[in-house]
């Protein structure tokens, strides 16, 4: 068993290929329309066959109350994985993001929450190496 493909609701799809693509810096892997919406995945571009990250439209009803239950609680949809959070910190506020939660040092990781401006909370993590 495989992860292939998780969902991250976005109140607009192409504002959120936007910020995914243009700030976060993945790249596009699907983008087929699907009615109103589209069929629109992102990837890691160091890991093009890895998992996709679907960017999924925000109008069931049960979403609303979900994203913002997470937010006020200040709980992350996602994690991505980086080398240096500090570094991609200062890069993404450079670009403007804005970060809940600085890079912290919790142990066995460093990590940083930011608003990816489509409804969500993303935590970024760089796990320490064990010696």
């Amino acid at each position: 068993m495989k992860i292939r493909l998780t969902s991250v609701y976005v109140d607009d799809q192409r504002a959120a290929l936007e910020f995914y693509t243009g700030v976060l810096g993945f790249t596009v892997r699907h983008d087929i329309p699907l009615g109103d919406n589209f069929w629109l995945t992102v990837v890691s571009p160091e890991d093009p066959d890895g998992p996709q990250l679907l960017l999924e439209p925000s109008d069931h009803p049960a979403v609303g109350p979900y994203r913002e239950a997470l937010v006020k609680d200040g709980i992350p949809v996602a994690q991505f994985a980086v080398d240096d959070v500090a570094a991609e910190h200062y890069r993404l506020v450079g670009l403007g993001v804005t970060f809940t939660q600085a890079p912290t040092d919790i142990g066995s990781a460093v990590v940083a929450v930011f608003d990816d401006s489509c409804g969500n909370l993303v935590q970024l993590i760089s796990e320490k190496r064990v010696a």
